[in-house]
């Protein structure tokens, strides 16, 4: 698994052994910022100088593509010893320790939020519902900027329900699909 492009391109990253942590893959990763970067909703400023927030982050794959890609910050949540060990490991291989935040949270119980951010990507465990309840919890605890563009990766066969929330666009890759989303509010 590797940094598909930007400053860190190539670098690759662990992953912690077995099968709890579930990375995106590169060509789901490479499909998903290319629709960021192009698409009539999206453009470079959805990601350049943007505020990040990578939550159950687990190898930190999808925050570190945002920050190789010129994002300002990446805050990554994560609950697992293992992944938080790798995530650590792939932030400071990329040499990104001065603009990453590692919270060892759990997404659907957050701690409060000092600034809110403009890219969020969600990325858990599938057929658990957590999808809306992580949602709920960081936008209650003041994660997500008013209008910020949210991506969910959810199984196939997850129906999200998330009231408020106006899809942007929505890609199957295999078992997963990417749900992007605009949060409700303003900005971004």
């Amino acid at each position: 698994m590797r940094i598909i492009a930007g400053r860190h391109r190539g670098r690759t990253l662990v992953a912690p052994p077995g099968d709890a942590t579930r990375p995106t893959a590169e060509r789901v990763r490479q499909a998903l910022f290319d629709m960021l970067w192009h698409a009539p909703w999206g453009g470079r400023t959805t990601i350049q100088d943007q505020l990040v927030l990578d939550a159950f982050a687990g190898t930190g794959a999808l925050g570190l593509e945002a920050l190789s890609r010129g994002a300002d910050h990446c805050t990554f949540i994560e609950t697992g010893k293992a992944a938080l060990a790798a995530l650590r490991a792939n932030i400071a291989a990329c040499k990104e320790e001065a603009r990453s935040a590692v919270l060892a949270a759990d997404a659907t119980r957050p701690p409060r939020a000092r600034v809110a951010c403009g890219l969020v990507f969600l990325d858990p465990p599938y057929g658990q519902g957590l999808v809306e309840r992580a949602l709920a919890a960081l936008s209650a605890a003041g994660w997500i900027a008013p209008g910020a563009l949210v991506v969910a990766e959810a199984a196939q066969e997850d129906a999200l329900d998330l009231p408020g929330y106006a899809t942007v666009a929505t890609r199957s890759h295999g078992a997963a699909t990417l749900h992007v989303l605009r949060a409700p509010g303003e900005g971004c």
